[in-house]
This record gives C-alpha cells, sequence and structure tokens, in this order.
C-alpha cells in the first residue's frame, strides 16, 4: 500500500503564508484520481512524492519503506506531465531508450524491449520518427511507455492528457487504466475533469482549501 500520512508543505510569499495537507492511500492495481482548482495544490503533492519539494512535516511510505529519505533518482516514481515529456530532437527509439539506459546506450535487449512495447502502444512504424511528426496522444503514447519500462511501481500523472481531444484523451485513460491493473502500479492522477475520475479512479480525493480529502464515488457521478 501506499500510504501518504498527515503530510504538508509550508511556504511564506511577501503577503501570503500556505500552506497545504495530504493525507492519501492507494492499493496495488488502483487508479487514484485528485481533483481541484488550478493552484489548489494538486500538483505540489506529486512534487513531495518525487522528491522536487520537501515536506514540512509527514509521511510517505510504500509497502512500509519511508520514500522521504530517498534522494530522488532512488524513488520508486515515474511522473509524467503534460507537456515536454519527450526530448525533440531525438527520435521516438532514442526518447525510449532514456527511459532504461541513461547513457543512451543500446542494445539487442534494449533494441528488442523499446520494440516490443512500442508494438503494444500501436507505435512501431514510428520508431525512428522524431516527435514532431506524431500526433499529441502519440506522444503521449511514447512518454507513457518510456516511464512504464523505467519499472517503478509509484505513477504520477500531472494532467498529461489535459491537451487532448475528448477521443484521444479517453483512450489514454484506458490505457492507464488498463496499465496500472496489468502491471500492479500505484497510479495518482491529478486533473480538473470530473469525468476522468468517474471513468478509471478507483478511488477519488478533492483539494478543498489547501486539504486533501476523500470523496465518495457515488457523490461524484451525481455531481456529474
Amino acid at each position: 500500500m501506499l500510504t501518504i500520512d498527515t503530510l504538508t508543505y509550508t511556504y511564506n510569499t511577501e503577503k501570503t503564508l500556505y500552506s497545504y495537507h495530504f493525507s492519501l492511500e492507494a492499493n496495488q492495481g488502483e487508479v487514484v484520481g485528485i481533483l481541484g482548482e488550478s493552484g489548489s495544490g494538486k500538483s505540489t503533492m506529486l512534487d513531495l512524492i518525487a522528491g522536487f519539494l520537501e515536506p514540512t512535516s509527514g509521511s510517505i511510505l510504500l509497502d512500509g519503506q519511508a520514500l522521504l529519505a530517498l534522494p530522488i533518482e532512488k524513488r520508486p516514481v515515474t511522473i509524467l506531465f503534460q507537456q515536454h515529456n519527450l526530448f525533440e530532437h531525438l527520435s521516438i527509439r532514442k526518447n525510449i531508450l532514456l527511459g532504461i539506459s541513461p547513457n543512451g546506450k543500446s542494445t539487442p535487449e534494449t533494441d528488442a524491449t523499446i520494440s516490443q512495447i512500442l508494438q503494444e502502444m500501436g507505435l512501431l512504424e514510428h520508431l525512428d520518427k522524431l516527435p514532431s511528426a506524431l500526433s499529441g496522444g502519440q506522444q503521449q503514447r511514447v512518454a507513457l511507455a518510456r516511464a512504464l519500462l523505467r519499472k517503478k511501481p509509484v505513477l504520477l500523472l500531472d494532467e498529461p492528457f489535459s491537451g487532448l481531444d475528448r477521443e484521444t484523451r479517453l483512450e489514454m485513460l484506458t490505457l492507464v487504466q488498463t496499465i496500472t491493473q496489468k502491471n500492479g502500479l500505484y497510479t495518482l492522477m491529478v486533473t480538473h475533469e470530473t469525468e476522468d475520475c468517474d471513468l478509471i479512479a478507483d478511488r477519488v480525493y478533492k483539494m478543498k482549501n489547501g486539504t486533501l480529502l476523500p470523496i465518495n464515488l457515488e457523490s461524484l457521478q451525481k455531481e456529474a
């Protein structure tokens, strides 16, 4: 289980003190939806989990292991953003290679692995193209493929599909749900779309006045 226990992040601006409070649980194979307005603190929580920010207090445990003591590169976490997930000057093959070979060197084994996952994503024919030759949805599929090859159990999604048309977004959401269940991931999905949570989330939380609170799925469906 992934457990975020009374995690707090506080910072000051010239005029205001901001304080965010997060508590959350996720089981293996679950997609957890996190709703909230822009600036409510949703992405801040993901940054705390990934190690980009240090919390004021609280804990993050994955199957009993404390994550806050681990440096960024050793955390069992991968994160997918809305934009800038791919290197525009590198081919799709090389972009994905970086997920499994930080030095960018390929082997027959890595080549086979890349071909296999692109086949599963329906993108094998685009192997040697640049990202600019792909649609937005295809680019996010490539980014998701690279994230999966890192084989990290915690997948953080920071509204990566919000810029896509509705049909493509729904396809990507279904793919995330399938991948989460198949690979036993702990997937946290930040979104401002209630529909996203309604479609694939096993449980839902919402940021309200700086605090992350659980929401009943049935009440969420009635709101929609």
